[in-house]
């Protein structure tokens, strides 16, 4: 690859990750609006209509909220060029971010649950629900939903895992609307205790949630390597070079939603480092193709077939 190549590489490059975080800056905003208002319009009806379980999910709407800044700080972060302290990137903000997800959805889920069981164990200071509680869960169901797929489809654009992992966030809240329009049901019906149950349903699974999220991310952030199949697209690409009598050391690692590879390769070792580096380079170009690997680390192996590694 000449000087002029690499460079519009590199520019096309910058420009995808410029549209990535646009995108992900539109999305989030619109969440923030979004979950703003409902929360406020939750919390304040829950208080008046005595219900616990829409309470709860207008607390669980705040933590969206909550996650949607985190959002928008790693996203404006982990987009920031290479420097010299950074030379890969600052990817791993979105892990980071990630992992913080996680952890506000478990402290989250703990309070919710510790709250719901206290009331169940003293069903007598369960109060009576209103109507208006089902009319303002209902609202909140379908401007969850509605949030949640348009969010979806963002992050699967631009091929973002924190992205995804926030609109899943706020696919859960709209579950969560669902088991307390539920719960209020119950309760109008006579059933006053199905409330307090629906945001012990509710706690639970948003506790859920955020443990999926936190092992994610604490994973990533350990620097866990390609699944299974990404690393067989990486030995397809190998495999195909004849010009290689073998690799090793096959290493791969996380960097954000990116890759970072390590590779031996194994070269005649009778031939001159000058064509062993415009092998190498082209091993690399092809590899980088992928638009998740994010850099390639190569090595070059004197290879002879009378001599074992």
């Amino acid at each position: 690859m000449n000087k002029s190549d690499a460079l519009i590489k590199k520019n096309n490059e910058f420009e995808i990750q410029q549209a990535r975080y646009q995108a992900a800056k539109k999305s989030t905003l619109i969440s923030v609006v979004v979950n703003m208002f409902l929360s406020i319009w939750q919390i304040i009806i829950g208080i008046f209509s005595h219900s616990s379980g829409l309470v709860a999910d207008g607390i669980h709407t705040l933590s969206d909220l909550i996650a949607d800044f985190v959002v928008l700080i790693a996203n404006k972060k982990s987009h920031k060029k290479p420097d010299e302290d950074h030379p890969y990137g600052h990817f791993r903000y979105e892990n980071g971010a990630s992992l913080i997800l996680g952890i506000i959805l478990l402290i989250v889920g703990v309070g919710m649950v510790w709250s719901a069981i206290e009331k169940l164990l003293n069903p007598e200071l369960i109060p009576e629900v209103h109507m208006i509680a089902l009319v303002a869960v209902l609202i909140a169901l379908v401007a969850k939903e509605g949030l949640f797929r348009y969010m979806l489809h963002v992050a699967n654009k631009v091929n973002s895992s924190m992205l995804v992992a926030n609109a899943w966030h706020a696919r859960s809240d709209a579950a969560s609307s669902l088991v307390v329009a539920i719960g209020i049901v119950g309760s109008l019906c006579g059933l006053r205790i199905l409330d307090p149950i629906a945001a012990l349903v509710v706690g639970i699974f948003v506790f859920r949630m955020g443990f999926k999220f936190t092992n994610q991310s604490m994973q990533d952030l350990m620097d866990k390597g390609a699944d299974e199949e990404t690393l067989q697209e990486i030995r397809a690409v190998l495999d195909s070079r004849n010009e290689l009598a073998g690799y090793h050391d096959l290493k791969t690692r996380k960097s954000g939603d990116f890759l970072l590879v390590d590779v031996h390769l194994e070269l005649n070792g009778n031939m001159s480092i000058l064509v062993g580096h415009d092998i190498a380079v082209n091993v690399r170009k092809t590899l980088m193709e992928n638009p998740l690997i994010l850099d390639v680390m190569t090595h070059l192996d004197p290879y002879d077939k009378n001599t074992q590694h």
